[in-house]
């Protein structure tokens, strides 16, 4: 199966190069591209694409507002967000992962990991950066609140479903957690998946920066 692609950035030779580096995969093919949020927005729309590379800091419109009305039009399939940022840890990032992407890389990580990148989030696993995961969810999670409805929500976890939120929190595959629990890699899907749906959340990064946000999880 193909994964299609498609990168917003300002630069066009990062996108040149995201995209040779990106087609030369048998398993990949990028369908667009945009050097601003807005006509980002609008290629995503016209292409449908699996994974959507946006860049943080564009003209017109950044790659948040890209990222909130892309989630808002609620396209079907609905595409999967990886945020690149120059900077270990962007104000923006945070508020992207609140608003639905699926994680975020550094736009000079090397060729293996944006491919990798993109394969994990069109999987539907979350991506945080392992360079840079613990300094931002400690920095993003230290006065945010989370929404009144998602606390209430916890309660209904059962006690399983809660040690795998917080596994999920500590950034553990489902092959990890299932060898974590000593259970079968489905069986772990399934717990996912109703951890997910009990808190209205829509993929793994979300649920990682709710842990941190509600306590589930505290930065060591």
């Amino acid at each position: 199966m193909t994964v299609t692609v498609f990168i917003a950035d300002d630069q066009a030779m990062v996108r040149q190069g995201f995209r040779a580096l990106l087609d030369a995969e048998p398993d990949l093919s990028v369908v667009g591209d945009a050097a601003d949020g807005k006509a980002a927005v609008a290629g995503v729309l016209e292409t449908r694409p699996d994974v959507v590379l946006l860049d943080i800091r564009m003209p017109v419109m950044n790659g948040l507002e890209a990222a909130a009305e892309i989630m808002r039009r609620r396209i079907q399939p609905e595409p999967r967000l990886l945020m690149l940022t120059t900077f270990d840890v962007d104000d923006y990032v945070y508020e992207a992962l609140r608003l639905g992407a699926s994680g975020f890389m550094l736009k000079d990580a090397p060729a293996a990991e944006l491919t990798r990148a993109v394969r994990v989030v069109a999987a539907g696993d979350a991506l945080l950066a392992p360079s840079i995961t613990r300094r931002f969810i400690e920095e993003a999670t230290r006065n945010r609140r989370p929404p009144a409805r998602q606390t209430r929500a916890l309660e209904t976890l059962t006690v399983r479903e809660r040690e795998v939120l917080e596994l999920i929190a500590r950034g553990m595959s489902n092959a990890e957690i299932a060898e974590h629990l000593v259970v079968a890699e489905q069986t772990v899907k399934t717990h996912v998946g109703r951890v997910l749906a009990k808190l209205q959340l829509r993929d793994r990064a979300q649920a990682v920066v709710l842990a941190y946000e509600t306590g589930v999880v505290r930065p060591a």
